[in-house]
């Protein structure tokens, strides 16, 4: 058994893919429209055939308060991994993304929480 796909809760998957590719610098994946919305999907350019990251419409209230709850209390929805946070965390923040916190080291990893700007926090690591 293997991870291939997990989510992220997503108020807008036009947003939503445009700044997980331009900023974060994912590669979309797949594109099918589903209804209303869009089976979406990014991947890291440097494993393009490895785990897929699905842009999900958060459209279900009980979904919607979950999301908000997580945000309001601080706690990131996910966390992607990083071979070197300090020039991520320079990186991304030269590009206008806001962190909740900057850099810092927990013992075992160092941890930079951002806003994706789709009604989540994001954490960066790095071991």
């Amino acid at each position: 058994m293997k991870i291939k796909l997990s989510s992220v809760m997503v108020d807008d998957q036009g947003r939503a893919l445009k700044f997980y590719t331009e900023v974060l610098g994912f590669v979309k994946k797949e594109d099918i429209p589903v209804g209303e919305a869009r089976w979406l999907t990014v991947v890291s350019p440097e494993a393009p055939d490895e785990v897929e990251l699905s842009l999900e419409p958060n459209s279900n209230p009980v979904a919607e308060t979950y999301q908000r709850a997580l945000f309001e209390q601080g706690i990131p929805l996910t966390a992607f991994c990083v071979e070197d946070i300090q020039s991520e965390y320079e990186r991304l923040s030269k590009m206008g993304v806001v962190f909740v916190s900057e850099p810092t080291d927990v013992g075992t990893a160092t941890v930079a929480v951002f806003n994706d700007t789709c009604g989540n926090l994001i954490q960066l690591y790095q071991v």
